[in-house]
């Protein structure tokens, strides 16, 4: 049976027409325990069909952050609007809304099957705002103190779609000017670099599974040059979610070069690719 609670939308924060970032505060309690990787499910009474809808959502805080859920939503227009993401981008701040105790298990391993620690660089491969969990995964490490070496690529079509970018720099730039245990790099790609609005962008350029693939007249792909290394399944574990095509194009790189994924597992238990696709 499914328990609804209430909730108020504190904050919004608009990126785009069809973009913005939502603080979904209890309006009892605090935010009860959950594992980073998980969704909260949303809802709202749609009055042209007389019921409540609800939707899951990737939490994008971390389960440290005990006042409200951070949730990166896009408006889905087509082929129809979104039934339930059309009313929530017409909420304001202060209104109403039912949510249902986060769940999912799109979360990290940090153990191996023989119980061992999984201390293999982490590679979070986010398409649009399959970007979400990951943004409560680092945070979540960091505050742990992991000294796993985690690398996040984002891919998006324009520059202001790229949610987190502010804060994924500064996590960066921490990880460099400091050094020790906290290990971490961001990059982002851009898709449309040819279209006026991304004129701006210097970055790399194409989808963000482009990463994984050298570049003509080069040995190693633009992730291989960033680590230093080869890209192996001893060395790594991948991380992956955003649209259907955006996972394909990540398996298509990696299945050839030995990885496995977890709906693949090995004899013993091990796999080195996890995702979660929503399209």
């Amino acid at each position: 049976m499914v328990v609804d609670n209430k909730a108020t939308v504190s904050y919004i924060r608009v990126l785009k027409e069809d973009l913005a970032i939502f603080h979904v505060k209890p309006n009892e309690g605090q935010i009860p325990d959950f594992k980073p990787g998980q969704f909260v499910t949303l809802g709202l009474n749609v009055p042209n069909e007389g019921k409540v809808i609800r939707r899951a959502y990737s939490i994008a805080s971390p389960p440290e952050q005990k006042k409200y859920f951070e949730l990166v939503v896009r408006w889905v227009k087509k082929p129809l609007p979104g039934r339930l993401t059309t009313q929530l981008f017409d909420k304001k701040e202060g209104d109403e809304i039912n949510w249902v105790k986060p769940t999912g298990i799109f979360t990290i391993n940090e153990k191996m099957p023989d119980g061992s620690p999984d201390n293999r660089r982490l590679v979070l491969i986010g398409g649009g705002t399959g970007l979400a969990p990951f943004i409560s995964y680092s945070l979540h490490l960091k505050s742990k103190g992991t000294k796993r070496q985690i690398i996040i690529l984002h891919g998006a079509s324009y520059v202001d779609e790229l949610s987190y970018r502010e804060l994924l720099t500064e996590l960066e730039e921490e990880s460099v000017e400091k050094g020790g245990d906290w290990n971490f790099r961001y990059r982002a790609s851009i898709s449309r670099p040819q279209e006026w609005f991304n004129r701006s962008w210097n970055g790399h350029k194409g989808r963000v599974e482009t990463f994984l693939r050298p570049k003509p007249g080069k040995d190693k792909s633009p992730l291989e040059e960033l680590v230093g290394e080869k890209i192996t399944p001893q060395n790594t574990s991948f991380y992956v979610c955003g649209w259907q095509g955006t996972v394909d194009g990540v398996l298509d790189s990696l299945v050839p070069k030995g990885f496995v994924t977890e709906r693949n597992k090995r004899k013993d238990g091990t796999f080195d690719v996890k995702f979660e696709s929503y399209g």
